[in-house]
């Protein structure tokens, strides 16, 4: 008697724990489904990205008077010409033109509006430019430095870091779809980057639990079906 009991409660657990966890569970489902539509390439932006065009490497003009210690130096194409991009250990990021060394100052707007059509290989207008300082980051960016946003009639936002003209991110209108549903899956909708949100790890541990008293009432159920048949 005691053991029936026992499982009635089980049951009773099992049918509230179902109901607890069936709209998370269908959630994840949901978005996951959605953030599987399209590829991984076509929701970053790829497509929308025009191809560098090539650096003739003779000619270059490194800064090496110029700058201290750095952590990297890297190569880049720009509408101006090549330039150096260089981080220091700091984590600071400057740009030197690679054909007399000279640093090369912050984007302005017309440099921003030139960099973006170069970069941008979309079938939308370019519709505004704006800047937005490191303290105030845009929904689909969130990064720890200034940027320049270039806004086309399609949906897409380009982004530069404002810095050097780096051309960091495309955010298309799917992207911004694919990281909302992002964002419900982990459900950290502020960063969406917590993937250990406290929400998730328990309607995780909830539907662990359901599952296994799935498991033992219908064991229990079939163990009590071999009984009666013998």
């Amino acid at each position: 008697m005691a053991r029936l009991r026992i499982m009635q409660r089980f049951a009773k657990w099992h049918i509230w724990l179902g109901w607890l966890v069936g709209v998370p569970v269908l959630m994840w489902t949901l978005t996951g489904l959605v953030m599987t539509l399209k590829p991984i390439e076509e929701v970053r932006g790829e497509h929308l990205r025009a191809e560098a065009p090539v650096i003739e490497t003779t000619e270059l003009v490194f800064p090496t008077e110029k700058i201290g210690p750095a952590a990297s130096v890297e190569l880049i194409a720009q509408v101006d010409g090549p330039a150096w991009i260089v981080t220091e250990p700091d984590g600071g990021r400057f740009r030197y033109s690679a054909r007399d060394g000279s640093l090369i100052p912050p984007l302005i707007e017309d440099e921003a509006r030139r960099i973006a059509d170069a970069a941008y290989a979309g079938d939308g207008t370019l519709e505004s430019v704006t800047y937005f300082p490191e303290d105030i980051s845009p929904t689909d960016l969130r990064a720890p430095f200034a940027a320049w946003q270039a806004h086309y009639s399609d949906g897409t936002n380009l982004y530069m870091r404002a810095a050097t003209g780096e051309v960091v991110a495309v955010r298309s209108s799917w992207w911004r779809v694919f990281d909302l549903m992002w964002g419900l899956h982990i459900m950290d909708l502020e960063t969406r980057e917590d993937t250990s949100h406290p929400i998730l790890i328990l309607f995780a541990a909830l539907g662990v639990i359901g599952s296994l008293l799935g498991c033992i009432l219908m064991f229990r159920r079939r163990k009590a079906r071999v009984k009666v048949k013998a």
